[in-house]
Order: structure tokens, then sequence, then C-alpha cells
């Protein structure tokens, strides 16, 4: 039985959202509220509507062309469990998984000390593109992001929970 993940729209053949052509999921809900975010439309958390994940899978399947989907947002994290959920029926296509976020990879790693589904998801991400939008780093050059504080980070391979050390 699928969890319910509210969105804020579903878009396909992106080029602007991680490699190679993509469908991208945008979640309703942020709690970030970044000045100059580039979504507004998603950060209310009662906005949107309810997907029909399976309709996402069938939408993602049926295009051959497709490499793989993204969550953006909104932000993904505050849905991890409906995402995961999502997420495992998209690698079992085949297609590679980039989240976007506006928590830093080093605050998911403590936030997934009390939610494992944030631990399951970073599982699941290829890509994760992590850190807030700050309009005073804006730099329209950087490739899927877009101000110099956000990273992309290589999540194949590694495993969750884990330990930092620094």
């Amino acid at each position: 039985m699928s969890l319910p993940l509210r969105i804020s729209d579903c878009i396909s053949d992106s080029i602007v959202d991680g490699p190679g052509m993509r469908y991208v999921v945008f979640v309703q809900g942020c709690p970030h509220h970044c000045p100059g975010c580039h979504n507004p439309q998603t950060h209310d958390f009662e906005g949107g509507y309810l997907a029909d994940t399976d309709e996402i899978l069938r939408q993602v399947k049926s295009d051959p062309l497709m490499s793989g989907v993204t969550f953006s947002g909104g932000e993904p994290f505050c849905q991890a469990a409906a995402l995961s959920q999502l997420g495992e029926g998209i690698k079992a296509l085949g297609k590679n998984l980039v989240v976007y976020s506006g928590y830093t990879y080093e605050q998911l790693l403590e936030m997934g000390k009390e939610n494992p589904e944030i631990f399951h998801l970073l599982t699941l991400a290829d890509l994760l593109i992590d850190g807030p939008y700050l309009q005073e780093q804006r730099d329209l050059t950087l490739q899927f992001r877009g101000s110099a504080n956000q990273r992309v980070i290589d999540l194949k391979g590694k495993t969750f929970p884990m330990e930092e050390t620094m």
C-alpha cells in the first residue's frame, strides 16, 4: 500500500535537474522559505495535491529515454517515507535518483537518527544536492545548483547510518 505523497507538480524531459533526461517530482511543503526561492509555490504544506505514485512510476517507465528521476521541492526529506517507497520503485526500473534538499548532508545525518526513513531515502539516492538557496551566493554557472554554498554529493555506495569523522 502506497503512502500518501503531497506534490506541487511533476514534469518530464528536464535536463537541468540532474544528469541526463529526467522526470522531476516537486514535493509540496518546505520549512526553509529561502529568500529568492525558485519554487515558492511549494512552501505551503497544505497546498498541492496527493499524487498517485503508481501513475508516476508508469510515466517514468513509459519513456525509454528517461535516465532518472529527481525529487525536488519543497523539501523532499519532509516526506521521506513516501519518497522512499517511490524511490524503491524508481530504482527497480533501473533509473537513477537525484534528491534536492535545503538541509545540508550533515543535518540529514543527524535527522536520520530520529527518522530512519531519511537514511532510507539517502541510501536510494545516487546524488544529493544539499544546502539552502542563498540569494547572496547565486551563481548561474553552477551545474544543477542555484547558489555556491550548495553541493553535489555522490551517495552511491554509502551506507547509513554512518558516523562522521571530522
